[in-house]
């Protein structure tokens, strides 16, 4: 089975935008995100584009701040600030990656936890390992509902990620323990890569090698999803060599249509849930 990320995010935003339209009308209120995009960065710029047109197709306030690539840190932790204390903001996000003279470290930690749509500050990660409510990172949370589609019960599943950044493989692992399932990182340093890869009920790639799990490496019955985004060519391609796989595991993302529109779709969500926050 291939998994229709594009269909599977319709149905979120579908979702958002009707409980959206349900609270304005109880609360006279609409969500709001802000974003702070610095440099021109081409990748950055289309992301935050898609990110703009999806917020307000929902019924979220969008706004963009744009800097120039050299603007300094004191300003950008000035601006988080003044975001920080406007109510009528529900979520902030820095776009990443960052210029050298501004610390990604920093700029995380200014960002308030209850308006943290990515769920990287510190509060919202350690929130999310020690199991209780957190506002999730949405690459990670939109793995798992696509997981979770497939199957919905995980308890005693094996799942195996490949990769421990902080954006994708560490929260991805605390999600997946929440679900009950016994979890193995693997990484650049694990030996026997392929044998760890064998074991899982549940394969996450997110480690940016371009076509690095292939037919061999995952069992019959295997869900597999795939993070990667790497370009071969004129290609785009995962970590995941599809092809190989899509006959030979019980389900697989493909790459592009698979994590990518997912992504968008929970942020939306991340949003939505930090504007309710902010309504009781």
């Amino acid at each position: 089975m291939i998994i229709d990320g594009k269909k599977q995010a319709e149905i979120i935003r579908n979702e958002i935008k009707k409980e959206i339209s349900d609270l304005k009308k109880k609360s006279g209120k609409t969500p709001s995100l802000t974003v702070i995009l610095i440099g021109d960065f081409a990748p950055s710029l289309i992301y935050v584009k898609n990110k703009e047109k999806s917020a307000r197709e929902v019924g979220i306030n969008s706004e963009i701040i744009r800097y120039p690539k050299n603007v300094s840190e004191k300003d950008i932790l000035e601006k988080i600030e003044e975001l920080n204390k406007n109510d009528e903001i529900s979520g902030i996000l820095v776009q990443l990656p960052l210029p050298s003279q501004i610390s990604k470290e920093k700029i995380i930690n200014a960002i308030n936890p209850s308006k943290d749509v990515d769920g990287f500050n510190p509060i919202n990660v350690g929130n999310l390992s020690s199991g209780y409510d957190s506002i999730v990172p949405c690459t990670p949370l939109g793995c798992l509902l696509l997981i979770k589609k497939i199957e919905s019960n995980l308890a005693g599943k094996h799942a195996v990620i490949i990769g421990r950044s902080n954006l994708n493989g560490k929260p991805m692992a605390q999600l997946l323990l929440k679900e009950h399932c016994t979890v193995t990182i693997v990484h650049s340093k694990t030996n026997d890569l392929q044998n760890e890869c064998l074991k899982a009920d549940i394969l996450v790639a997110a480690v940016g090698v371009p076509n690095l799990i292939k037919k061999g490496w995952v069992k019959k019955n295997a869900i597999v999803i795939d993070v990667g985004i790497n370009k071969v060519g004129e290609k785009i391609v995962g970590d995941v060599n599809f092809d190989e796989l899509k006959d030979n595991v019980k389900a697989i993302t493909p790459v592009p249509g698979g994590v990518g529109p997912m992504t968008i779709a929970c942020l939306l969500k991340n949003t939505l849930t930090c504007f309710k926050a902010r309504l009781t």
